[in-house]
């Protein structure tokens, strides 16, 4: 699978022939100044939580593509009812759906959401995404919690994309126990970087999972990598 990073917690996957875009927040993003919003491709809009730093750009790439925007019940309600958005597919935490590119199930995160305008955004969530193209996990925002476990028990997954910039999510060292605890070898390191708070020592955290057996890959902002 081809995964494109755009800055923050926002990447792309190409998953069975469709782009699942998750967690867009560039326009904002003063690292991420040589994207243009406005070529970005998305079939499917992927949004975890409702802090601004992960649905800045949602409604502008959702209106602009047509894709499907799948989240937590209150996040889409949101953007149905008082954005306007179509196409949204608001789950809740446990649920799943098949979909054009497979399945996607909503997990549990440990974090906060509300919307950038003060309304209730629910919980938080993560995906594990499945396709004939193989499983992956995106934890969204959290903290480190046991029920990674259940995820690593019930689905093989290809690898895993965690935060790693402490602070507001996990840091590296609850980020490789994650690892461990959903049975990946390999993982995508987010959440980091952009503001002073999440600033990483990249040095430290690419050995630190060195050490522990583990590949964390951290792509530069705009580049994609075979994942």
């Amino acid at each position: 699978m081809n995964l494109t990073y755009y800055g923050h917690a926002c990447f792309s996957v190409k998953v069975a022939g469709k782009t699942l875009l998750f967690d867009p927040f560039i326009t904002p993003n003063s690292l991420a100044h040589d994207i243009d919003v406005s070529k970005i491709a998305a079939d499917f809009i992927l949004v975890s939580h409702g802090h601004g730093d992960h649905v800045a750009d949602v409604i502008e790439i959702a209106q602009r593509t047509g894709a499907t925007i799948i989240t937590s019940y209150e996040v889409g309600d949101w953007f149905e009812s008082k954005k306007g958005v179509k196409n949204v597919q608001a789950m809740n935490h446990g649920g799943a759906a098949k979909t054009d590119f497979g399945r996607v199930k909503l997990t549990a995160a440990i974090h906060s959401s509300s919307m950038p305008d003060g309304s209730y955004g629910g919980n938080p969530c993560g995906f594990v995404v499945e396709s004939q193209d193989g499983n992956f996990y995106y934890s969204g925002d959290t903290a480190l919690t046991m029920d990674m476990k259940l995820i690593g028990e019930q689905t093989k997954l290809r690898f895993a994309v965690f935060p790693i910039g402490d602070f507001y999510t996990m840091g590296i060292e609850d980020a490789l126990r994650a690892a461990d605890f959903v049975g990946v070898t390999k993982f995508v390191g987010v959440h980091y970087d952009t503001l002073p708070p999440i600033k990483i020592d990249r040095a430290f955290a690419l050995e630190a999972a060195r050490s522990a057996g583990k590949e964390l890959l951290l792509p530069k902002i705009g580049e994609s990598i075979e994942v």
